[in-house]
């Protein structure tokens, strides 16, 4: 296969893959991608949230959880609060509320240096794949090596800016 587009798919995996840790991380608005993956005990399985109830959100800070089946409430509020989130919790019978408290400063702070930690470990991933890639090329002719190390450069230059993009995104998120 030809290196630039291994690197371009791996490149496009990296940032699929940063975008979905950024989105599991708590800003203040709520999501219910915050939630939808705890496992709840039902008869018997462990099932995600989402495969036991409706989840919805209700600004500005509410993430509404509906158990199609009721005997499973006090389950679901149990998962939720062993996964250590700092949700309050409130349940009416029918319906659960979590409420996302207002972010700290410092809570803030250590989460914009978790996101630059993320963007930074898949910044070394990139440059792994590109090491590889730039060994690969150094196997062709020379006027195709320096073609290919130039276009190698200009993905690697995009996947920089994307990467950036995502991570100025998900802090000026964090700070509103």
């Amino acid at each position: 296969m030809d290196p630039l587009k291994e690197v371009s798919q791996k490149m496009d995996e990296i940032i699929a893959q940063v975008k979905d840790e950024f989105s599991r991380i708590r800003g203040n608005r709520p999501t219910t991608r915050l939630i939808e993956q705890i496992k709840v005990s039902y008869m018997g399985c462990e099932s995600q949230i989402n495969h036991v109830a409706t989840l919805g959100i209700q600004p500005p800070r509410d993430i509404i959880v509906s158990p199609w089946d009721k005997s499973v409430i006090q389950n679901i509020v149990k998962a939720v609060e062993e996964e250590g989130l700092g949700l309050g919790v409130s349940n009416d019978g029918a319906v659960i509320r979590f409420t996302l408290p207002e972010l700290t400063g410092e809570r803030k702070a250590e989460l914009v240096k978790l996101i630059k930690s993320i963007a930074e470990d898949n910044r070394i991933k990139m440059r792994a794949a590109r090491d590889k890639s730039v060994k690969e090329l150094n196997s062709l002719p020379e006027d195709q090596k320096f073609k290919g190390k130039e276009n190698l450069q200009k993905l690697v230059d995009d996947f920089n800016e994307r990467i950036d993009k995502l991570l100025e995104e998900k802090t000026a998120e964090l700070e509103a």
